[in-house]
């Protein structure tokens, strides 16, 4: 859904984006500022929980809003590149790892249940860009889904917010809880994409890896 907003975004990013360019920032290494800044703001304010939650959020948004002109920078200097590109999905599992890492941290003793949905979301959820990515690199398009990153990212750090600022805790638990059942029902979608293109188009190769799984 968010996902839907990027070409608003890169418009909106566009104008620091060319400054940022015209100041000599290479593209990388706003995507690595970023998720530092998004590590750094969840693993020190989320296990300090009460209103040091919203704060939390406060900062991570802002560096996550940092990190969204990497690409804007990329497109208008003309330094788009799959190094790029790497750095920009992989430092995001970073990200997300830090920020539902740190709740399930900050509640692992005070409330077992809401630790346990923010693991939930953080293990489920890193299914949903793995598989795409595989089935991208069998040729099979699978951008399809009810919760792309961005909306569980949003959604989460809303509900994180919101119990910071005083709402109980179960909000927070119940978002989390529904948020990783929402990752699983993607995966789902996405290998049924994968399963729709398969029975489409044989010449899909099928690749049996030996062994345990990667």
């Amino acid at each position: 859904m968010f996902g839907k907003l990027r070409p608003v975004m890169g418009a909106i990013w566009a104008a620091p984006a060319r400054a940022l360019v015209k100041a000599g920032v290479h593209p990388n290494a706003m995507t690595i500022l970023g998720t530092v800044g998004v590590v750094c703001g969840a693993l020190f304010f989320f296990p300090q929980r009460g209103s040091m939650l919203f704060w939390g959020v406060m900062v991570i948004t802002f560096f996550v809003v940092t990190d969204m002109l990497d690409g804007t920078m990329a497109r208008l200097s003309g330094k788009v590149s799959r190094l790029g590109s790497f750095l920009d999905s992989t430092l995001d599992r970073v990200a997300d790892a830090a920020i539902f890492g740190a709740l399930v941290w900050a509640f692992r003793v005070e409330d077992p249940a809401t630790a346990l949905a923010a693991l939930a979301c953080l293990t489920i959820g890193s299914f949903v860009p793995y598989a795409r990515a595989k089935a991208e690199s069998l040729g099979v398009s699978a951008s399809v889904g009810i919760a792309e990153r961005s909306d569980r990212l949003v959604i989460g750090l809303t509900a994180t917010g919101l119990v910071g600022l005083g709402l109980p805790l179960w909000v927070l638990t119940w978002t989390l809880a529904v948020l990783a059942l929402l990752a699983a029902v993607t995966v789902v979608q996405r290998t049924m994409a994968v399963m729709k293109a398969n029975s489409v188009d044989r010449a899909i190769p099928h690749i049996a890896e030996a062994g345990g799984s990667r």
